[in-house]
């Protein structure tokens, strides 16, 4: 399989991927790889958004059927990953399909698809990051360590990314823009 138009943006939580890819929307036609996990879904997130849900017993199967392109297991317990069928639904679309996944997946796939580009969201400290986090809600203080623990091992796995866009605490219009900017300069538009 050859990804024609499929761009990785990846980040750390807290960075801001999804309000990026949600703004991408007003500039360009954007086509969702929607990710498996087996997490359950948060309330405001419903089936196919932005996930698809289903038991670690089926993700399990999936993997041992040879149908997940990538996955991982995550800080969380819980495992994440993108079928065959669903980047190939993706990329047989019109406009520009994001592929949003965590480091360990853009190894992955940098290895599989090496025509494909990744772009890095990131937040200009630990400390912005931490605020954001704690800013969804009620968290604990175990929860926010392990989130940073996480994003500092993710921070040391930079090289595999071709772009790093900083999205800067209240600047998310640049932010879009540059990442548009990278699209354009890579031919995605």
């Amino acid at each position: 399989m050859q990804l024609n138009n499929i761009v990785i943006i990846s980040g750390p939580s807290g960075v801001g991927e999804d309000s990026v890819i949600e703004g991408l929307r007003t500039t360009t036609a954007i086509n969702r790889v929607v990710t498996t996990t087996t997490r359950a879904p948060r309330k405001e997130e419903k089936e196919g958004h932005p996930y698809s849900f289903i038991s670690k017993e089926e993700f399990e199967q999936k993997i041992k059927d040879g149908e997940m392109v990538e996955w991982a297991k995550q800080y969380n317990g819980n495992f994440y990953g993108v079928t065959k069928e669903e980047l190939q639904r993706v990329n047989d679309l019109e406009g520009v399909g994001v592929w949003k996944i965590e480091y360990q997946g853009v190894i992955t796939a940098k290895k599989l698809f090496p025509e494909i580009k990744a772009i890095l969201l990131s937040a200009e400290s630990l400390e912005v990051l931490e605020e954001r986090i704690r800013s969804r809600g009620e968290v604990s203080d175990k929860f926010v360590a392990e989130r940073i623990q996480y994003t500092q091992e993710w921070l040391k796995h930079v090289d595999i990314y071709d772009y790093t866009v900083i999205n800067k605490q209240g600047l998310l219009r640049e932010t879009i823009q540059e990442v548009v900017d990278i699209l354009r300069k890579e031919q995605y538009l």
